[in-house]
């Protein structure tokens, strides 16, 4: 009777012979383990599949796997510890991708959602700018084009510095720091958006000087010329090495163009990023198709 009973869960309605397995039988630990070695975005379509495939999609071990290294430690610095402990690591993952801002929304981190690599960003307002107070050289306006919907504004100056710092315990990689700026004022007329350059001088003159150091002594410079008015360019300023995850990391970076013989204006600057070299490098591609630095 046994047998009976086993033939008949294997044979179709008509007792033709046995029915083919069906992805939904296949036990959702199976599938779990196979999940982890996919990246988020197909997990997350493969999650749309099947019951099995859903179940399977949620399992801890496979985001905690996405998760950098140290995500603890970004959890504990930028989200609400008591909502995190109450989650699964898919919606930690999911929360992590979203832009969270730390040390008074000057500052923001994020997880690229196809590779969970960390993404920082630093505005205009978490950066040191030479003349920043004195509104005949600087202001911060408001913009749209922004993340953090505020630019800082050029009109003139004789010595162009910015300086920035940043700590953190970065996940273990290589990264890319660039700063995002614009020769020209964005402003919107009529709906439509408009770029005003009639500040725009001095850039073709003499290159902008970029500097990166890291509390471990690494270094990295570039220099280049501010061109492409009217466009957001992300000029990079160098790379650094992270081999020690557990341990805070300082870097240093600046922008200068400090020949005083002449003035420069015309000039956004919106923030600087940190990105995994793997982000970084395409950025740099498309800089050099677009004919930018």
């Amino acid at each position: 009777m046994g047998a009976n009973l086993s033939c008949a869960t294997l044979c179709d309605t008509n007792g033709e012979g046995p029915s083919k397995p069906r992805l939904g039988d296949i036990p959702e630990s199976c599938l779990a383990l196979v999940l982890m070695h996919l990246d988020p975005p197909d997990i997350c379509k493969l999650a749309r599949l099947n019951r099995a495939f859903r179940g399977a999609s949620s399992a801890d071990f496979i985001w905690e796997s996405k998760l950098p290294s140290n995500y603890k430690f970004i959890c504990e610095k930028v989200l609400d510890e008591k909502t995190v402990a109450g989650l699964e690591k898919k919606d930690v993952y999911a929360m992590m991708c979203r832009p969270n801002p730390f040390d008074g929304g000057t500052k923001e981190v994020w997880l690229d959602k196809n590779t969970g690599g960390a993404c920082f960003s630093i505005s205009s307002k978490g950066l040191a700018i030479t003349g920043i107070d004195d509104r005949r050289y600087w202001n911060h306006i408001s913009t749209e084009e922004s993340r953090f919907h505020t630019v800082a504004y050029l009109q003139q100056i004789w010595w162009f510095e910015i300086d920035g710092e940043f700590e953190f315990e970065f996940p273990k990689g290589i990264y890319s720091l660039f700063f995002r700026l614009q020769l020209g004022r964005p402003s919107k007329r009529m709906g439509r958006r408009v770029c005003n350059s009639e500040h725009i001088h001095g850039w073709d003159i003499k290159p902008v000087r970029f500097q990166l150091t890291t509390s471990d002594g690494q270094r990295a410079a570039s220099k280049c010329y501010l061109d492409n008015p009217g466009n957001w360019v992300y000029y990079h300023v160098g790379d650094f090495v992270v081999d020690r995850p557990s341990e805070l990391m300082k870097i240093n970076f600046s922008m200068t163009q400090i020949d005083c013989t002449h003035t420069k204006g015309g000039l956004c600057a919106d923030a600087a990023f940190v990105y995994p070299s793997s982000i970084g490098g395409e950025i740099c591609k498309m800089n050099k198709l677009a004919g930018q630095h």
